[in-house]
Order: structure tokens, then sequence, then C-alpha cells
């Protein structure tokens, strides 16, 4: 439908549009109820065999043990609950990218209304400073600049002329206009990036695969030992009753209680550490799936280099000057054949931005410029654009007197890749050396070459170009593409951002880790090209290539890009989730960064979404993984090292849990394999106290294990939580010696006492056996606790003094023991009495066993592998 601009729709027609097609609103993604969001912590499957375990002790008759084990799995869904919870908002956060109010012309008169009531055909008014509330196309005579940056990651305004579209969400930064909707809510290309990035399928980490098959391992375990004792219990004539409650004791004592709260409080801490290095994980498991990081695939601008644009070099016709100085002090001051060249590129920068009449900070300023530098307690700061500021203090450190007030502007557009802008003087162009060059009226060969030698050396070149005066019959206000021509070559500036001086080393550090790196930037391929040779991304047969050069197909994509030294210039947002998925079809944990609205999708895409804290988008943020606090690849490497820290330290706490596991069914086996002639060492609630009250403390301690040096040497070898070599060390090594010592001091204490084999003991007896059972077990995980610290080394080389977590640890479980046996009501309810004398030095051999299998077995170990 044709509308006249000057009236545009009737209320009438614009009500009857608006309860036909609905509001001008975004899709918003169903709000999750937060009890809903707390009961899925409370249901999945470890926690609803937990429920299961609590459910069969009460039916045993053990209500003391079934509410322990309800109050584990509460806090420990609380507490992921509250890691968790603002975790998914990404989508919500595109919402807040429309405006709220809207100007449009109805029935002939301009109007403020609710950007929700926007519809189709409706003629909106816009102005400098609005966010456009629709998709909407200009009108005739129009010509706005447009900031894009939440669509494209581009900072330089695109200018729109008529008939040219601007997309809801991106705003007016120079002149006025008027346009027609063209689409509304859920059909807008901003609605587009929400449904993406809601509807992206974040995968599952490697983490909970693992504790996912643990788990079942565990439980079918449990279950099959907890049916074979109640067939024995048969056999030996139990009663059918009896029989059930015992093999319901039995299973529940072999689940890992202390397992969930262990992992949960390790990534927590894990977490907590990566902070404090300037990341900032928002999902625990998160911290994990770091350490499996395959391929990262990284930014360039503010990742490996400092983000900091500063002007190196000035080339005119007649010569070449080099700058010094800090990077934005305008102090100084710059002389020779540049001087005149800097005065007149000064005046080309105001086509961008609106050329400075006075210094900002007076109150003169009737034009103030957008991108300067302040002076901050010594330290120039930029404000804008860091390129922006870079040519600006260059025209200050060369003394320029401030340029007329522009009579005409025409800001940068991607397009042209290059702007102008009109004054007193004349018409004053700057740009991309490939697109200003070519408008020239003379061809220069030197420029060529200069621009290809500062090209090479990974500079971002810039060519600035005149013409003295408009023409009598040329309006200043004429299209770019009759301003611009006919132009003198003034000069070329040469702009570095260099890269970050510790960024070479983390990237040799990737990799020694046989991590892949791909540099993905929309910057032109010779500048990356350069960057990345000069932090040792790439070396003599680098992989270049730009995104429009990318195969269509994403298989042959993953092939392409599965090597090291990968460049990948000029890239969009949708290439990026298209490298993700290809490389994640080939098998690769991928890490992604970004920073831009439409970069949503991607992060959510990639097993590791990495969004910039300092210069990215609250949406980026949202949709991340983890959030770099200082934009640093640096920072990336250190998060990795700790997430493969925090694997290694969840193998470490699992064979903790595993070798007392074995200490804990081994007196059910011996009970049931003497056909009840040696009675029960511990009982089920002992095996409660061990899980959840002695053990938890150092597997804590274990999770909080400090990276090795080796960490990151090398793939990381283990996939999986339970290997060989873990199952070898708890039910091979460990496991055993604890057992061992455990029953040789339960049932020394029962001979000394007068036992006999076949005859049930008294009470106290039984007691003070089981008491010392309980001990030595407890003594002989302090000596695991040490030996887990390492699946190499033995304990004389690992030390005492390296985890002081782990000496605390065992201190509070010393004392929690003695609390076991001696606080009432504790001994009566687990049945077990504070050993005698005898009994203490029968239990204390236990920890010089479970030392000795550990380093006979170490010692015996083929030293094949790194140590951890």
């Amino acid at each position: 439908m044709d509308v006249d601009q000057r009236v545009g729709l009737s209320d009438a027609d614009a009500a009857a549009r608006l309860a036909a097609s609905g509001p001008n609103l975004l899709p918003r993604p169903p709000r999750v109820h937060p009890l809903h969001l707390l009961g899925a912590q409370l249901v999945h499957f470890f926690a609803v065999m937990l429920w299961v375990a609590a459910g069969l002790a009460l039916l045993a008759g053990m209500p003391a043990l079934s509410v322990a084990i309800a109050v584990v799995v509460l806090l420990n869904g609380g507490f992921s609950f509250a890691q968790e919870y603002r975790a998914d908002r990404a989508a919500e956060r595109l919402a807040d990218l429309m405006p709220a109010r809207a100007r449009v012309r109805r029935d002939g008169r301009t109007r403020v209304v609710d950007a929700a009531e926007l519809v189709v055909d409706d003629v909106v008014v816009l102005e400098a400073g609005d966010r456009v509330g629709a998709d909407v196309r200009l009108l005739g005579g129009s010509r706005i600049s447009l900031n894009e940056a939440m669509l494209t990651g581009e900072s330089a305004p695109v200018v729109a002329a008529e008939g040219d579209p601007a997309h809801a969400g991106t705003y007016v930064v120079e002149g006025a206009a008027t346009a027609v909707v063209t689409a509304i809510g859920v059909s807008t290309r901003l609605a587009g990036i929400a449904t993406a990035t809601q509807n992206a399928v974040r995968p599952r980490s490697p983490l909970a695969r693992e504790l996912h098959r643990v788990v079942r391992v565990v439980a079918v375990v449990a279950v099959a030992v907890g049916v074979a004792f109640f067939a024995v219990s048969l056999l030996l004539g139990k009663g059918g009753s009896e029989s059930f409650l015992f093999a319901v004791g039995v299973t529940v004592a072999l689940v890992p209680e202390g397992l969930l709260p262990t992992v949960t409080l390790s990534l927590a801490r894990a977490a907590q550490r990566m902070a404090g290095r300037h990341a900032l994980v928002r999902r625990l498991e998160s911290v994990e799936t770091l350490g499996s990081t395959t391929y990262i695939c990284t930014d360039k601008t503010g990742t490996l280099t400092l983000g900091v644009m500063s002007v190196v070099e000035v080339w005119t016709p007649d010569g070449t000057v080099t700058v010094t100085g800090a990077e934005y002090a305008p102090t100084g001051v710059i002389t020779g054949v540049a001087a005149a060249r800097v005065a007149l590129h000064r005046a080309a920068t105001s086509a961008t931005r609106c050329a400075p009449h006075a210094h900002a900070a007076t109150s003169a300023t009737r034009c103030a410029p957008h991108a300067h530098a302040v002076e901050r307690g010594g330290t120039w700061l930029p404000v804008g654009d860091p390129m922006e500021v870079a040519l600006h203090v260059l025209g200050e450190r060369a003394a320029v007197v401030p340029s007329p007030l522009p009579l005409a502007q025409h800001p940068f557009d991607p397009r042209r890749r290059r702007s102008s802008v009109v004054d007193a003087e004349g018409v004053h162009v700057i740009g991309a050396p490939d697109s200003v060059l070519p408008v020239c009226r003379t061809s220069h060969p030197d420029a060529d070459a200069a621009v290809d030698a500062l090209t090479r050396r990974g500079l971002r070149v810039l060519a600035v170009a005149h013409r003295a005066a408009t023409p009598p019959d040329e309006s200043p206000h004429t299209s770019n593409a009759a301003v611009e021509r006919d132009l003198q070559l003034l000069g070329v500036i040469a702009l570095e951002d260099p890269p970050r001086p510790d960024v070479a080393d983390a990237i040799a550090s990737c990799r020694l880790a046989g991590i892949r790196i791909a540099m993905v930037t929309g910057d032109h391929p010779a500048t990356a090209l350069s960057i990345a040779r000069e932090v040792g991304l790439v070396g003599g047969e680098a992989l270049v290539v730009a995104g429009d050069e990318l195969p269509s197909d994403d298989g042959a994509l993953g092939e392409l890009l599965d090597r090291d030294e990968v460049v990948v210039a000029r890239v969009t947002p949708e290439d990026k989730l298209r490298i993700a998925r290809a490389l994640q079809a080939r098998g690769h944990v991928v890490a992604m960064t970004g920073d831009g609205v439409n970069d949503g999708p991607a992060l959510r895409t990639a097993d590791i979404g990495i969004a910039m804290g300092a210069s990215g988008t609250d949406v980026a943020r949202e949709a991340a993984d983890m959030v770099l606090l200082d934009d640093h690849f640096g920072t990336i490497v250190a998060a990795v090292e700790l997430g493969r820290s925090t694997f290694a330290n969840i193998r470490r706490f699992l064979t903790y849990h595993l070798t007392d596991n074995v200490a804990e069914l081994t007196p059910f086996v011996v009970w049931a394999l003497s056909g009840g002639s040696v009675p029960l060492a511990i009982t089920v609630l002992q095996v409660l106290a061990l899980d959840i009250g002695t053990d938890l403390l150092p597997a804590l301690a274990l999770g909080a294990e400090q990276p090795s040096r080796y960490t990151m040497v090398g793939r990381r070898r283990q996939r999986s939580l339970i290997d060989r070599s873990v199952a070898a060390r708890a039910f091979g090594v460990l496991g055993p010696a604890e057992a061992a010592g455990s029953m040789a001091a339960f049932i020394a204490v029962l001979l000394l006492g007068g036992w006999h084999v076949g005859v049930a003991p008294s009470a106290t007896l039984l007691a003070t056996a089981s008491g010392t059972a309980f001990t030595a077990i407890v003594l002989g995980q302090l000596a695991n606790a040490f030996a887990c610290r390492s699946e190499s080394r033995w304990v004389g080389r690992t030390g005492l003094r390296g985890n002081r977590l782990l000496l605390l640890a065992v201190a509070v479980e010393l004392l929690t023991l003695l609390v076991f046996l001696v606080l009432p009501p504790l001994p009566e309810l687990l049945r077990g009495q504070l050993p005698t004398p005898v009994g203490w030095g029968l239990a204390l051999l236990t920890p010089p066993l479970v030392l000795a299998a550990d380093t006979a077995a170490k010692a015996a170990r083929r030293r094949d592998v790194r140590p951890q």
C-alpha cells in the first residue's frame, strides 16, 4: 500500500492493523518459573537415585539415614539453582534494544506513541539519538547515519539513503529522516536473531555426560549387589522381610551420597578461582568443559591485541614521518612534510564525527568531538571509538587549528569504505586506500607500494584526499558520489593496535596443550595475517581465507579449518555459527569468542561461548558460558588450564570416594562369604557417616589442588572420569589395602576379647570392634587423601604443604571421628564405641599400609604417562 508520507495512516486504520497483526514486540522466551528451575535440580538422574535411596532407607527402618540423604539432595539442589538461575536470559536482553516510544505521522499530525503500537505502513520520524523501533524503509529525500554495531559488530556508522532499509534496534547517529514501517515484532531482523539465540541448542557438557555415565554404573552396581545380598541372606536362613531390609541397607551404603555435593562445590571453587583471573564463568559445568577444549576461535582486536589505536606513521608524496608518543596523550609536536597534510586529515576525520569548533572541555564548544582523549590521574583515556580518538590526537599533536564547521557530511559507509565532509575549505575524504585512491584524479604507484608495505606490517591504513573548493554549481548537499571525485591524495595514515605483550606465550601454551587456534576476525586478511604472525599464531604455512570464500558445505568447511595456523578474515556472525558447528561435527570441543548481538547464536552453539566483558554487548554476555572481564586471550588460556586441573581434581576425589566404597563394602562381603560366621564390621549408618561426615571435606580439598606444571602439556588424555587407571588404583590398590587394614583391626579386637568364629560376640565387644574398624577406615582415608594428590608421584614427593585446605580437612576429619565415637547419642546410633588403646594401635596400622601399597604400585608402573 502506498502511503502519503505527509499524512501517514489514519488512526482508525492503524488501530485495525494493530488488532489484526498484534503489538510490535519481540518474541519473548517462555519464562520458566524459579520453582521449576529449582525442581529441575532435584530430579536429575543422580538426584533421583539419592531420592530412591532415601525412600529405601525409610522403608528399611532407618529414618535418620533417610533424612540425611534428603538434606544432601536439597542443599546441593539449592546451591546449583543459585548458580544457574540467571544463566539463560540472552533472548530477554534483546527486548531491551527496542525503544519504548516512537514518533509517527498519522492523520497528517506527528505524535508520540508506544513503540509497541507501530504497524506496517506507519510513517515514522527519525532524528539523531533515536532508536529505530521496527524494520523500516527510508522515504524520499531522507539520509541518516545509523549505528548497526548491535547487528553487525561494526562500530563505524552506516549511511542509509532513500530506499535503504533500517532495522529495529539500530539507532540514528546523525541526520533526520522519515521512513515507512515494513516489518514489526516477530517479522523484524532483530526478532530473527532473538529466535536463533533462543533456539540454539547448547551442547551438553563433557562433564555432564561423564557424571551421568558414572552414576548409571554406580546405580547398576548398587542394585546388583543389593540383590545378591538379598539372595545370600535368604540362603543363610534369614526371613524375607529381614533379608529385604538388609539388602536395602547394602544398596544405600553403596550409593556415594557425598559425590554430588563434592562435584558441585569443586566446580564452584574452580569458578571462583577463574573469577580471580578475570574469567567469569556463568555455568558451573563450563569450568570442566574449558579443560576439554580442543579448538579456540578467537577474535583479534582487544583479545590478541591491546585494543589501543595510535598513529605510528604518516606517508605523503613528499616523504614519510614517524609518529611517536603515548597512545592517547595529545602532547608533543609533529613537524615536517606531514604537518600540513595532517591539518587536512583532521578536517577529513570530521566526516564521521562533527568537527570541534573548540576543545570539548571548554564552554565555547559548539560541536564537541565525539571521539577525544581525557586525562585522568596522569593517564590519557580514550572517549569514543579508539581509531577516531587516535586520529583526533594526531591532529592535536600537529597543532592543527580547529576545522570550520561542516556544511555537509557523508559518514563512513562499509559499501563505499570511506567518508567525506564538505566545509568552507573544500571536500575532505578519508577511508580505505583501495576505496580512496581510485577517486583521486592522478594515479599514485608510490602510494600503492606504501600501502602494501604498511599493511604487511599489520598496520591499519587509511588514505586521506582533498579537493580545494566546491564548484559554484555544486551544492554542499550533493550526493557523495558527486562530491567524492577529482581528489588530490594528501597522504596515508598508518595506525597500530599492538599485540598484547604476553599473548605469544599464551598461544605457545595452547600449542603445547594440543589445542588448535584460529583467528576469526572482521579485519582485512593482510592485517589479520600480520598480527597472527607477530603473536606466533601462524608460521610459514598459514591458511588465510576470507568469509566470502568459505565453502558452503559444512563438511568441507570443517575439513578446511580442522588444522593449525588458521586465519579467517572478513567474517560475519553467521560465519561464526557455521564454523562452530562444522568443527563440532568433526569431534572438536569448540570455544568461540564474540561481542555483538548477532554473535548470540554462535556463542550458545559453541561448547564454550566466550563474551567480551569490557567491550561486548549485554546480549553476547548473557548468551555466553564465560565472560572475559579483561577481553584478554591469555585469560582464556588460564581458564583452560584451570578447567583441565578441575577435571584432574574430580578424578582425584572420585578415586578417594571409590577407595572408601571398597572398604565399606568389604565387611558385607566377608559376612556373606563366611555365612554369617563373621559379624558385620560396620553398620549402614557408619557407611553414611563416612560418606558425608568424614570424607566430604578431604574430597573437597582434593578438588582445590593447584594445576601442575604438566597440566598444559599435550592433549588432555583422559576422556572418562573412571577409566582403567582410576579403577585399578581404587579397586586394586588403595581400596584393598584400606579394607585389609580395617578388617584385620576388627577381627583382632574381637579375638582379643575372647570371640570365636561362628559365635555371636557380646554387644559391647561388637561395638568396640566396630568402632575400631570405623576408626581404621577413617585413618586409612587420611592417608588415601594424600596418596590421591598424584597418580604417579609417591606422597614423599608431593609433600604436605602444597594444599593447605587438605591439611585443614584432615584436622577436621580427625575431630569429626572423635565426635562420632564420643558425643552421645552418636555412638549408640552408629553402634560403634571408642576403641581401646590396643584398638587404636591396630587402627593406626592402616595408614602406613595404604601408603605402602600406593608407593609400591606407583613404583611398579611404567613411566609412560605424565605426572598428575
